[in-house]
């Protein structure tokens, strides 16, 4: 039986009483994958690769992280790695068995140390989608400064795809700005904001303090769950040294880099992302039947 196109809305406690909301593809019964998305970004980035995962016999559930789209926002303003990894294990133990998670940027720290740190399994398999122990500088720095350059919003959807374009040189502007208006909030002002709490990129300890390089590594020493890197060959965040870092920390590790595609890979290729995702877990599907 084909999975409905469109999601089915869902809330899932974290681990203070926040609520996270987010989208689900697929049977309630087929196994589950739990997709994570980075800093500053929405659910709706996974928005084609859920349905596609839905389509593939999988139940794909997208959420927002707290402070981000339709998820609450942290009442206290602390947004720092250890309160986003608690709200993430108190979902997962809400699942009947484990899902497989695909995790990126953030959301890819957040999954590598929920598995890499526990002591019993979290996860069946884990989806790293560009995002290394180790990450280059300047690709960290040009997206803080996308993020943080225009805290007074944009009076026009037309204007927030302007400095979309401007940042995402290599990819072409779309035409139908629904997409980019589901990133957007229009606030009592008139003027659109990214749908994310301002609190979430406010520097120093209440604030955002995602550089934990060793821990990232440590935990991927730890690693004994299959594990696929995707990285986005014209990426400025993790290069093709980082990659080779990860793999050998990770031996067992598979790695798929998609040409054409930069940090966002899943939005700049999501065919072909989503095409190397569901090769994946074919094969671990099959290695857990026997097949």
């Amino acid at each position: 039986m084909p999975s409905d196109p469109d999601p089915t809305a869902v809330e899932l406690s974290a681990a203070d009483g926040v609520v996270l909301r987010g989208d689900a593809w697929g049977a309630a019964g087929d196994l589950p994958v739990l997709l994570l998305h980075g800093g500053g970004q929405t659910r709706h980035s996974w928005a084609g690769a859920g349905r596609r995962l839905g389509e593939s016999g999988w139940r794909a559930l997208a959420l927002d992280l707290r402070g981000h789209g339709e998820s609450d926002w942290s009442p206290d303003g602390v947004y720092g790695v250890d309160v986003l990894l608690a709200d993430l294990l108190a979902v997962l133990k809400g699942f009947a068995e484990p899902p497989v998670l695909v995790g990126a940027s953030l959301g890819g720290m957040l999954s590598l140390l929920a598995e890499g740190e526990s002591e019993a399994r979290v996860c069946r398999a884990l989806v790293l989608v560009d995002v290394t122990p180790r990450l280059e500088p300047e690709g960290v720095s040009r997206i803080v400064d996308f993020m943080t350059a225009r805290p007074e919003g944009f009076a026009s959807l037309e204007e927030a795809a302007e400095a979309v374009a401007a940042y995402r040189r290599h990819r072409v502007r779309p035409r139908d700005l629904g997409g980019l208006r589901k990133n957007l909030r229009l606030c009592e002002d008139g003027r659109y904001r990214w749908h994310w709490d301002p609190a979430f990129l406010r520097p120093g300890p209440r604030g955002r303090r995602y550089n934990h390089s060793e821990r990232l590594q440590d935990a991927a020493r730890r690693l004994a769950v299959p594990t696929l890197l995707v990285r986005g060959r014209e990426s400025d965040v993790v290069s093709e040294a980082g990659a080779r870092d990860f793999l050998e920390a990770v031996p067992h590790a598979r790695f798929v880099d998609v040409s054409q595609a930069g940090h966002m890979v899943a939005g700049d290729r999501n065919d072909a992302f989503s095409d190397a995702v569901i090769a994946f877990l074919r094969d671990l599907r099959q290695e857990r039947s026997g097949g």
